[in-house]
């Protein structure tokens, strides 16, 4: 089938015009900004505190605190704990619509030494960021 020229450049002007007036949105935009997302010794007044990379086989328990922006409806985040790539937690917890919101997980870590990662991802499993540490 053969098209005239004059239809093919009025079909490649509308695709360029609609791409502009409504851009793809990838399926996995969380709907909020992330803002801060760290690993620190404790929270107070819901500010994290002694924020690190590297801590000691005597702290107790760590927190991943995350402030998020812009969130433009009620979610649910997911705080996926792994020590040496392997799955020790899985943490849900809202998120409220508006301009900020802060919460945090926490875990114990028992003196289990080595390289831990938390991910924080949709409900549908997507990761939406992640942060490191190690235990020494």
């Amino acid at each position: 089938m053969k098209f005239h020229p004059a239809v093919l450049a009025l079909f490649a002007t509308v695709t360029l015009v609609l791409s502009i007036q409504f851009p793809a949105v990838a399926m996995d935009e969380p709907g909020f900004a992330i803002k801060r997302m760290v690993i620190a010794e404790n929270v107070v007044d819901r500010e994290p505190v002694a924020v690190g990379e590297t801590f000691t086989a005597a702290t107790e328990t760590v927190y991943c605190f995350l402030e998020a922006a812009a969130i433009e409806h009620d979610t649910t985040v997911h705080f996926v704990w792994y020590h040496e790539k392997t799955e020790v937690a899985r943490v849900p917890l809202p998120l409220s619509a508006g301009k900020r919101w802060r919460t945090y997980s926490s875990k114990k870590l028992a003196g289990l030494k080595g390289d831990w990662t938390v991910e924080l991802q949709e409900e549908s499993g997507i990761i939406l960021n992640s942060v490191s540490f190690t235990v020494r």
